[in-house]
């Protein structure tokens, strides 16, 4: 009976100094880089027509084929998205584009001097 006490203990100690030893840690139950969403990437050719797909927070990245400021966007519903104009720092360009703000679908249009305008639509869908 005192040698099955003794190994009853011997693997409570065990278990318990194992089960210290490990701790479960919340934030590496976060993804790397936190709750970040990839953007999508299309050319400003491959949009008219088009109807692009994105989740809240989501961002259309759009390479284009002029200078990244001289794009225009107009979206129908600034509650589902809206337009960022593109901008040249002293370190960094960034392309113009669009982030998704709710749930919903909107027309965007997009516009630059001498060339006809660019009409597709947004489709938000929750994150």
């Amino acid at each position: 009976m005192l040698k099955k006490t003794a190994t009853i203990l011997v693997a409570t100690g065990l278990a318990a100094s194992i089960a210290a030893c490990s701790s479960h840690d919340e934030a590496k139950d976060e993804p790397v880089g936190g709750n970040v969403i990839a953007p999508v990437t299309m050319s400003v050719g491959d949009l008219p027509g088009r109807t692009v797909g994105l989740k809240v927070g989501q961002v259309l990245n759009i390479n284009v084929d002029r200078p990244v400021d001289a794009y225009r966007g107009d979206v129908a519903d600034t509650a589902v998205a809206t337009f960022t104009a593109g901008r040249v720092d002293q370190t960094a360009t960034f392309n113009p584009g669009i982030n998704a703000v709710a749930p919903g679908s909107t027309a965007v249009t997009l516009s630059a001097d001498g060339i006809a305008p660019i009409a597709f639509t947004v489709t938000v869908t929750p994150r």
